[in-house]
């Protein structure tokens, strides 16, 4: 099946986690949050180390999050969290967001955040959103479009970071310009028009904290995270070639001048 054919580009190296422990609620599900109910039941997939999804427990007091990831490691990290944080209204496991072991009408929310651009097939993924969420309950999606990323200024090694990166996204089965197609893939996925709701947002990072934090994470990944691994073993780019972009992610961080601009498509999309 096509979803045995995705692979998770990123991986979980250190580098990695730097930048998903930073995501919260807030600044990456701000289009669900009014959405929201204190009793609500959330499916929170692809929840990574977890940060998100404490914050939607922590918006749900009476309801319930269960967070699910495929990797067992990461889920653990996840639970790690929820704990640090004495949340209780929490429950964690390993799952496929292609085959969610879930009954229908479960959950209130399906929340899926930077995931559907790593499945091998996004419109099942959706399809099993779409069945484990109660009738009205509300499908939640954001995607980054890495085609549509715009920094400044100009950077030979920065385009050659994106050139390879989607060509190593696609070569293990994923859409790295996810954001563009999230309603498309709604629709085909069996959801009404007349009830997905398309919007937008973006990550700026441009203050000096923000871009070194940013160019430094990107320039540590673009050398030992999985995407070089995977980079390096598929023929895509030589290790030479990797410590260029890194150097590329380095300087840019580095100038006063720099600006990034990262575009999320965005959905709600009600079953």
């Amino acid at each position: 099946m096509a979803k045995e054919t995705a692979t998770y580009i990123h991986g979980h190296h250190e580098s990695v986690l730097r930048s998903h422990t930073w995501r919260t609620a807030e600044n990456s599900a701000a289009h669900l949050l009014p959405s929201l109910r204190p009793d609500h039941r959330v499916l929170d997939i692809g929840c990574g180390p977890g940060t998100i999804s404490a914050d939607l427990a922590a918006l749900v007091p009476q309801g319930h999050v269960t967070a699910v990831d495929y990797a067992p490691a990461i889920v653990e990290r996840a639970a790690n969290e929820a704990q640090a944080r004495g949340l209780t209204n929490m429950t964690f496991a390993v799952a496929d967001v292609h085959d969610l072991a879930y009954a229908d009408d479960a959950f209130d929310v399906v929340h899926a955040h930077q995931v559907l651009q790593h499945a091998g097939d996004p419109v099942q993924a959706l399809r099993e959103m779409r069945r484990v969420a109660k009738p009205g309950g509300v499908a939640a999606v954001r995607d980054s479009d890495y085609r549509a990323f715009t920094w400044f200024p100009e950077s030979a090694g920065l385009t050659g970071w994106l050139d390879l990166y989607e060509e190593v996204a696609r070569a293990g089965g994923g859409e790295p310009d996810a954001g563009r197609r999230l309603k498309a893939w709604a629709l085909r996925a069996g959801f009404d028009e007349a009830k997905v709701e398309a919007t937008s947002s973006t990550w700026t990072f441009s203050s000096e904290q923000d871009r070194t934090w940013w160019g430094g994470l990107w320039a540590d990944r673009s050398l030992h995270s999985d995407f070089a691994k995977q980079a390096v073993a598929g023929g895509h780019a030589t290790q030479e070639a990797l410590q260029a972009i890194s150097d590329a992610w380095k300087a840019w961080g580095e100038n006063p001048e720099s600006w990034l601009m990262i575009p999320h498509g965005e959905i709600l999309a009600r079953a």
